[in-house]
């Protein structure tokens, strides 16, 4: 079997790693990948856009492609999906339609408001007038998002009314490109963040294990937020119980919403989701893809072949696949940084030690790395992702941390409070 991922990050490198992990898998395509996937055997990169949906087409059919497993939110949300399956490939992730979900949020509270999905109060302004007074007659704190696609950068939970009349005119200003024409305004709720990633054929829904991530960039989850800079699973505040509620209150209505608009979805559904201090879930935002880097914390508990729930979301037959299997174990996931991120930053940093800081039980994911004549440099803003497994918490965040010592490349900055959330669980979670 062989598998074309597209993506050049973290979460690409994770999901390469892990289907190259089963002896069914014998060779996996990166486009365009990164210095990790570089260095997997059996993986190849191919230097093309993850937009071209011509090109991959092409490279699917020549090289005999079982799947192609898209990463990124934008190529889903361009309509790749749809163009690949014009040409009767499989392929795990949505179309545009149902890539709507994560494109435009606006679209995503309709779709909620429609299923009778538990989410924040909201508003939808296209002119920065009406915004602000909107947020001066609700007050802060108070959440301001860009509608479209702006890379996990466009939400500013504002928690003074001057930070929402900055994020305000930032979007409309054009910070975000068109992704900022429309702005979403949300309530501010209070509780732990969540993430569920599921998987789901169109028919059937399952979630993977719960997970939870660190957006902000400075420890005590101060800054503004990046793309994520650690994660864990899975995460002891959402307990069997509670993901059951999950299933029955979000995963499935929104599931037949979408079924409703006649939209045929096949891929990950990512609810990002806040358990109040009530101990209700309620739906933040959705995502069309699996996330990044909860991805590099969830894919080294998993014991199921992951080719195995991708062929079954492909082929509709997911409800018949016997239960996910996962260790009994907890993993973690620390994001090393490129100094300045998430704003200016160098590029082409020379990066050493990561032989030296893996291990069996810990892997270091390339989320913007280049190998070029047997030199590893960086070139982006997230730069690594160490993950490690352990019994317990405690232990798997402990061997990260061990595993970032050992590497090096200049200026590098990672938080060293990540799982502060989780402190007073240190037992072992259930599997």
């Amino acid at each position: 079997m062989k598998a074309i991922v597209v993506g050049s990050g973290g979460r690409e490198h994770a999901l390469a790693w892990k289907l190259l992990r089963s002896p069914k898998v014998t060779e996996v395509v990166c486009i365009p990948g990164n210095g990790g996937t570089a260095l997997l055997p059996n993986c190849r990169n191919v230097a093309m856009a993850e937009t071209d949906a011509e090109g991959i087409a092409r490279c699917a059919l020549v090289n005999n492609i079982s799947f192609v497993l898209v990463g990124p939110e934008q190529p889903l949300a361009q309509g790749l999906a749809d163009a690949l399956r014009s040409e009767e490939i499989r392929v795990f992730g949505p179309g545009k339609k149902g890539a709507q979900i994560e494109a435009s949020k606006a679209w995503a509270k309709d779709l909620m408001a429609e299923a009778n999905v538990p989410t924040a109060a909201a508003a939808v302004f296209t002119d920065a007038e009406s915004a602000l007074l909107y947020v001066q007659q609700q007050g802060a704190p108070i959440v301001v998002k860009a509608d479209g696609l702006a890379a996990g950068k466009g939400v500013t939970v504002a928690m003074t009314l001057d930070e929402a009349i900055s994020a305000i005119k930032a979007a409309f200003s054009g910070q975000f490109g068109a992704a900022g024409d429309r702005v979403v305004i949300e309530e501010f709720l209070t509780g732990q963040e969540v993430s569920v990633l599921a998987v789901t054929d169109s028919q059937t829904i399952r979630p993977l294990l719960p997970a939870q991530d660190h957006k902000q960039i400075g420890e005590g989850d101060t800054g503004p937020n990046t793309g994520g800079m650690g994660a864990y699973a899975p995460t002891p505040v959402m307990p069997p119980a509670l993901l059951e509620r999950v299933q029955k209150e979000v995963l499935e209505p929104t599931l037949k919403g979408l079924q409703d608009r006649g939209i045929d979805y096949r891929g990950v559904l990512y609810a990002g989701l806040i358990v109040t201090p009530a101990g209700d879930p309620k739906v933040i935002e959705f995502n069309c893809r699996f996330g990044d880097p909860e991805t590099q914390a969830v894919l080294p508990l998993l014991e199921t072949p992951l080719e195995d729930i991708v062929m079954a979301c492909c082929e509709q037959r997911l409800a018949s696949m016997p239960p996910f299997v996962w260790k009994n174990a907890a993993a973690a996931c620390v994001v090393m940084a490129a100094e300045g991120y998430p704003g200016d930053y160098k590029k082409g940093l020379a990066i050493d030690g990561i032989a030296t800081a893996e291990d069996a039980e810990t892997v270091v994911f390339h989320a913007g790395t280049r190998l070029s004549e047997g030199e590893l440099t960086s070139t982006g803003g997230r730069v690594l992702g160490v993950s490690a497994v352990a019994p317990d918490f405690s232990s798997a965040l402990a061997k990260a941390y061990s595993a970032i010592d050992k590497i090096q490349f200049p200026g590098s900055y990672y938080r060293r409070d990540i799982g502060h959330r989780i402190k007073r669980h240190e037992s072992a979670p259930d599997g």
